[in-house]
């Protein structure tokens, strides 16, 4: 048990917030609109919903209630809130590595790419961004983002550099300053300041008219019924499905372990019911309202209502339709300045509550378990991520942040969900986590979800990892293809390789730091009296 005073959420809207600003990242604004789009018109929503409704509310309550019960005992990270579940079997203690793991390795690359917003913003705003004639210039801003990330010869790389080392100590200074000093007034900021931003935006996009020789179709109401006017005969298509409950994983940062660290600063009566739907509620306007009211209209307008096209563009993928189509549509528009800085700084803004997020589980862990003071958690966590993120840096060429994604973005957080909802439906038993879930809870959730935490998402969820690991991730996990299911270059197999070492390498260490804890606390969860004691002044 940690001896140093445990940090507490400020108020109960800067957890909402934080917890909010954790999902609400990157992937809301350039991953759902690309996922939503690549598929064709109506085929989206409905598996979208379906899987938010299965998957992703069961998820966030499990999180929220399973951070709040090991938080009790003082632990804030998932090898000691996995363990608390269960205190006899200590094996648990080490499937909670990968609650420490995967956000350390997500965050290797994210405040890179965190740093391209940053960047694009300021360029938006001193008019650095190539001007181009017409939308259909794309290669010309598709080369300039290849030479920002320095892909191809002719661009600054060391402004991109620069840009990169400010986001990373924007990122160390927040966390720095500690849970509610930090995290959570950045949060209060942040949050409604995007929303903000979000709303012009998706105002301008939706008041927008398609140039006079354009197809008469082409406005943004019918962008918005490419998303909602739904073809109910592409529901046959399971990979449909599948991507579906892809993005609700991507989209409410479930399955990582943020949601247990953050919800374990609450009090033992603190409500998780209405607190983690609300902050689902604000993750899903933030993406469905806002990210779809944006990109696919806007591309309705100028790249005109053919759904070949709009796929094409959605098919893209996340970083083309962020930084090569939307900088192409603001360029088309009157004081599109303004509004490419409005879109880029809305992103930098998004990262940076989930960046700060990700960091917290590692920094919980050595507060928690080694008595490490704030000042040099965050010290370790800085040196060692500074160190880590250099290879999605300079071997992006090699492909090497796209297996760092695969790792952490997609096969740790599935399989990380899926023991999460066992743990909590089956060791820890369905009537205590629903008696769990509900202490003090202000509203309660419909018993069908007790039901569906226990045999559906389950099964949901093992279908999804089943069905995944058939189709694309055995060609990637033995190097055949790469995690679009090109085939991987001869060129990069060393790379991806030695990338691999290096997660193996990391993920054996934290295995090691959690043996030292704890052996330095007798090996055990401490569930007596001195841990029932603690229980209580927190529960105050």
């Amino acid at each position: 048990m940690s001896e140093h005073k445990r940090e507490r959420w400020g108020t109960k809207l800067g957890v909402i917030l934080a917890v909010s600003g954790s999902a609400i990242g990157l992937g809301n604004f350039l991953r759902f609109p690309s996922q939503a789009g690549m598929y064709g018109p109506g085929a989206f929503m409905i598996p979208y919903l379906v899987a938010l409704i299965v998957v992703g509310v069961p998820l966030v309550w499990v999180e929220w209630a399973l951070g709040r019960y090991g938080g009790q005992w003082g632990h804030s990270s998932g090898p000691g809130i996995f363990q608390a579940i269960s205190p006899k079997a200590r094996a648990l203690k080490y499937i909670g590595v990968m609650a420490i793991f995967g956000p350390l390795v997500i965050f290797t690359y994210y405040c890179y790419i965190e740093s391209w917003t940053l960047g694009y913003s300021i360029f938006s705003v001193l008019g650095k961004i190539p001007h181009v004639a017409g939308v259909s210039e794309s290669i010309k801003m598709k080369t300039f983002l290849n030479q920002y990330r320095g892909l191809e010869p002719g661009g600054s790389f060391s402004l991109t550099y620069i840009f990169f080392l400010i986001t990373f100590i924007i990122n160390m200074t927040v966390l720095y300053f500690g849970l509610r000093g930090g995290i959570e007034k950045v949060c209060n900021i942040a949050l409604p300041t995007l929303f903000i931003m979000g709303i012009i935006l998706a105002v301008r996009v939706l008041t927008l008219k398609a140039p006079g020789s354009a197809d008469s179709a082409a406005t943004p109401l019918n962008g918005l019924g490419y998303l909602w006017n739904q073809d109910l005969s592409k529901l046959r298509n399971p990979q449909i499905w599948l991507a579906a409950a892809g993005q609700v994983f991507f989209t409410l940062s479930v399955g990582m372990g943020v949601i247990l660290t953050y919800s374990s600063y609450l009090r033992s009566k603190d409500d998780v019911v209405l607190s983690g739907l609300t902050s689902a509620v604000a993750n899903e306007f933030a993406e469905v309202v806002l990210a779809g009211s944006i990109i696919i209209p806007a591309a309705f307008v100028f790249f005109g209502p053919i759904p070949q096209k709009i796929q094409a563009i959605a098919s893209s993928g996340s970083f083309d339709i962020g930084f090569v189509t939307m900088p192409l549509i603001f360029q088309q528009v009157p004081y599109g300045m303004f509004f490419g800085f409005l879109w880029f700084f809305m992103l930098f803004l998004a990262g940076i509550t989930s960046s700060i997020s990700i960091a917290q589980p590692f920094i919980a862990f050595f507060e928690d378990e080694f008595d490490f003071s704030r000042r040099k958690a965050v010290f370790i966590f800085a040196a060692l991520m500074f160190i880590l993120s250099q290879p999605a840096i300079w071997l992006l060429k090699y492909g090497v942040m796209d297996d760092l994604d695969f790792w952490a973005a997609n096969f740790i957080i599935v399989l990380g969900a899926l023991i999460e909802i066992i743990l909590f439906g089956w060791v820890f038993g369905s009537d205590k986590a629903w008696e769990e879930l509900h202490r003090g809870a202000k509203i309660k959730a419909p018993v069908i979800f007790k039901f569906l935490i226990k045999y559906v998402t389950p099964l949901f969820l093992a279908i999804i990892l089943g069905v995944w690991m058939y189709q694309n991730w055995i060609n990637v996990i033995v190097m055949k293809t790469d995690p679009d299911g090109n085939p991987l270059a001869p060129a990069n197999k060393p790379y991806i390789l030695g990338t691999r070492l290096m997660l193996l390498a990391l993920f054996l260490f934290i295995s090691i730091l959690v043996h030292v804890a704890w052996k330095r606390h007798g090996g055990r969860i401490d569930i007596s009296e001195e841990g029932t004691a603690e229980q209580e002044e927190w529960s105050k």
